[in-house]
């Protein structure tokens, strides 16, 4: 959605918050770091699925949240009712 709001009003409304959204990633991909240290553990898609939304964050561009989404989200299953037990 467009915006009348010039850049440096968009930054000055969300710097604090964004500063501290990506302060909790960090935070946490420090715990997964040190939690895999501490074992040989299985490789885990979902640390793949990090490292791919952390790079989509440093593409160019607006689009970034759709590029994440998609990371995150599984592929349309005609049958998921039927999968999952959801029917009547």
């Amino acid at each position: 959605m467009p915006s009348n709001r010039s850049k440096g009003e968009v930054i000055n409304r969300d710097f604090l918050e964004t500063r501290g959204k990506l302060l909790e990633v960090a935070a946490a991909l420090d715990r997964i770091d040190r939690a895999s240290r501490s074992g040989s553990e299985t490789p885990d898609s979902r640390r793949a699925q990090l490292s791919q939304a952390i790079e989509a964050l440093l593409e160019p561009g607006p689009g970034r949240a759709e590029a994440v989404q998609r990371i995150f989200s599984i592929e349309y299953d005609a049958k998921w009712v039927e999968r999952f037990g959801m029917g009547e």
